[in-house]
């Protein structure tokens, strides 16, 4: 799914649900250097927000669209 087409309150589930993921030993979808890494601090959301940035998060969206009548 495109980041651009998805709300705020999408993007805030999807980098919680990874950040917790890479919180619990969930291997880095994106290349990051250990010098990147310290400087975010290991911080488990901004990696996460990274990860939905280039879009690799193995994570989907299932929205229903309206019935037409």
């Amino acid at each position: 799914m495109n980041i651009d087409s998805m709300t705020k309150y999408e993007r805030a589930r999807i980098i919680g649900a990874r950040a917790l993921q890479l919180a619990m030993g969930a291997p880095v979808l994106v290349k990051l250097s250990k010098k990147e890494l310290e400087n975010i601090k290991y911080n488990p959301i901004i990696i996460a927000k990274r990860e939905l940035e280039k879009g690799v998060i193995p994570l989907s969206i299932k929205k229903h669209a309206p019935k037409a009548k």
